[in-house]
């Protein structure tokens, strides 16, 4: 079954009837779902070139500059992924539904956000920010992850709800 179990042996859905349609009827559903391919088609070319430097020392100002993009990519879908979670929950973060899907978000965010520190700072070498860019990325695999978890669960869940309405019918 797709919804986890309750105590009193109702499962529980990630969205509820009224949720689920202002996510289906929301554009920043439609953004979000724009924006998370963009982000990991800007992560993949970064991974590339940052790879590619920690191999070879050549190519930093790419790797930089396609990490700096990564970020603002990453800070964008933050951002409107939390009007959407206002939108859909009634709050801004930290909804239930998505509690450690966002507190690992702010973990990516923070190594992403080490690095342009870093970086601005020139607290690093060059080979320690494409590290830190590194760890960053994992978080980031992680994250993106547990949002492909939820996204995959919800779909299970609404086929299930449909199964069960047909039943009922």
């Amino acid at each position: 079954m797709a919804g986890t179990q309750r105590a009193a042996g109702k499962p529980v859905f990630l969205y509820t009837e009224e949720q689920r349609a202002r996510r289906d009827n929301s554009i920043w559903t439609t953004i979000q779902g724009v924006l998370a391919p963009l982000q990991f088609l800007a992560f993949l070319i970064s991974l590339g070139l940052v790879v590619r430097y920690l191999l070879t020392g050549a190519g930093y100002d790419a790797a930089t500059l396609s990490i700096l993009i990564k970020t603002v990519f990453l800070l964008t879908i933050m951002v409107t992924g939390a009007i959407w979670e206002k939108v859909v929950f009634g709050q801004y973060l930290f909804a239930p539904a998505f509690f450690w899907e966002d507190v690992f978000s702010f973990l990516v965010i923070a190594l992403h956000l080490a690095y342009v520190w870093a970086l601005w700072t020139a607290a690093l070498s060059p080979t320690e920010e494409m590290l830190l860019a590194l760890a960053a990325y994992a978080a980031y695999v992680v994250n993106a992850g547990q949002f492909l978890w939820k996204l995959r669960v919800a779909r299970l869940q609404a086929s299930e709800t449909h199964i069960t309405d047909e039943a009922t019918a």
